[in-house]
């Protein structure tokens, strides 16, 4: 049975996802702020989180960027606002969705079971590691080291970089990378996805070359 913690300082909120959630065959743990929720996951695993941005204590924001240096679970980020800027934010923190508050519960499950089957999909399709020459990318560890030095990513280069390596050789556009990554809803520009590029390549130093650029389309990783 999945896990899923729910985070949110309302206790109706967190009443209502919890039921729908059961409904779906998740067992739910509800915290109601960002610290018990980092606490939480210190201790146990988490299939994954659906957390508010407004709490008290500590925001949801900070609480996501505690939790992704302990461990790599998906997190589906839940607000009032719907700016532009909270939400690419919240995608260069690496959480994996983006709901606006008020939502339908049942389009809430809808985009739970699609972060899950995404994720699921990912590490039993993939082989654990790749290797192009010194570049080596550990799936399942979400690692990548250059001539065995490890690389420092950022959550959403990690998902970028292995979403262009899981479809290598295929060719990418702008608006699939950010529907794929950022979520359907994302409303970004192609410059998102360009400055995710450039770090990437910078990152991958003398194989930045694997990721080409597709001239009026977008990219794809060719090995």
């Amino acid at each position: 049975m999945p896990k899923i913690l729910v985070v949110d300082d309302e206790q109706k909120i967190r009443e209502v996802i919890r039921e729908y959630s059961e409904f779906n065959g998740f067992e739910v743990t509800e915290a109601a702020d960002g610290m018990t929720a980092v606490g939480l996951c210190k201790l146990n695993d988490y299939d994954l989180i659906i957390m508010d941005i407004m709490m008290p204590k500590l925001d949801g924001f900070s609480a996501c960027k505690e939790i992704k240096k302990i461990k790599d679970i998906p997190i589906i980020m839940l607000s009032a606002r719907s700016e532009e800027y909270d939400k690419l934010f919240g995608f260069e923190l690496g959480i994996d969705d983006y709901v606006v508050k008020p939502f339908s519960p049942k389009e809430l499950m809808a985009r739970v079971n699609a972060v899950l089957a995404r994720r699921q999909g990912s590490a039993q399709n993939q082989p654990q590691v790749l290797e192009f020459g010194g570049l080596s990318i550990n799936m399942a560890a979400r690692s990548v080291t250059v001539d065995g030095e490890k690389v420092e990513l950022t959550p959403k280069e990690y998902d970028l970089l292995f979403y262009l390596v899981e479809n290598r050789n295929i060719a990418l556009s702008r608006d699939k990378l950010l529907s794929d990554i950022w979520g359907y809803d994302f409303f970004g520009d192609d410059r998102t996805i360009d400055t995710h590029i450039k770090n990437l390549r910078n990152s991958l130093g003398k194989y930045r070359d694997h990721i080409v650029t597709l001239r009026g389309i977008g990219y794809k990783f060719e090995a």
